[in-house]
């Protein structure tokens, strides 16, 4: 049987090769990322960046707040609207970084392979928290949306939900150091050492 073009770019994106390559490869990769990305950044960008950026890493921050990965379902905080909302934090973060270069082609094809990515993780991920929380994750999935946020959900009651043990237990706060590190390197480069030379 032939495979669509659709097919085949899933399967590329759950190939477990690939994923482990990638996976072992990631830090030089975002290193350099961050050579690449450097000396394009465009300074009327910045503040807009850097805002994107932010906001995506406060979700973020929020999602690492209200999980107690494996340990019990999260429905509270940001998953009392979306069940997925560490992967929306994640692309605005990712998402702001790039705007800083200013082209939309750039941001036409991260988002199209964020898209791929996102949507093949869940995936897989929703197969393990079945076998995990079994019905009561069902359950969930009937309540509130994969992707798109349902703010008259059954559980946005819980939505103010954050802990700060969770936070740290789920090292939300290398997350939140690392994106404050990268946009100071990017402020360096884009400000302070153009301004003395």
């Amino acid at each position: 049987m032939m495979q669509t073009g659709m097919e085949r770019v899933n399967n590329l994106f759950n190939n477990k090769m690939a994923r482990k390559t990638l996976l072992k490869i990631r830090v030089p990769l975002f290193l350099a990322a961050l050579v690449l990305l450097v000396p394009n950044i465009k300074p009327n960008l910045f503040l807009w960046g850097f805002l994107v950026t932010l906001f995506g890493s406060l979700f973020q921050s929020w999602c690492f707040g209200a999980l107690d990965k494996n340990k019990s379902l999260a429905i509270q905080g940001p998953y009392a609207f979306v069940r997925n909302p560490m992967y929306l934090g994640r692309f605005f973060l990712l998402f702001g970084c790039l705007l800083l270069v200013g082209n939309m082609w750039l941001l036409a094809v991260f988002a199209l392979f964020y898209y791929f990515y996102m949507v093949n993780r869940v995936k897989r991920e929703e197969v393990h928290l079945i076998g995990v929380f079994g019905e009561k994750y069902r359950a969930y999935c009937r309540e509130v949306n994969r992707f798109l946020p349902n703010f008259g959900g059954a559980h946005t009651e819980n939505i103010r939900f954050f802990k700060w043990g969770l936070f740290r237990q789920n090292h939300g706060y290398w997350n939140f150091l690392a994106v404050l590190a990268s946009y100071s390197v990017f402020c360096l480069f884009t400000f302070v050492i153009p301004s003395i030379s």
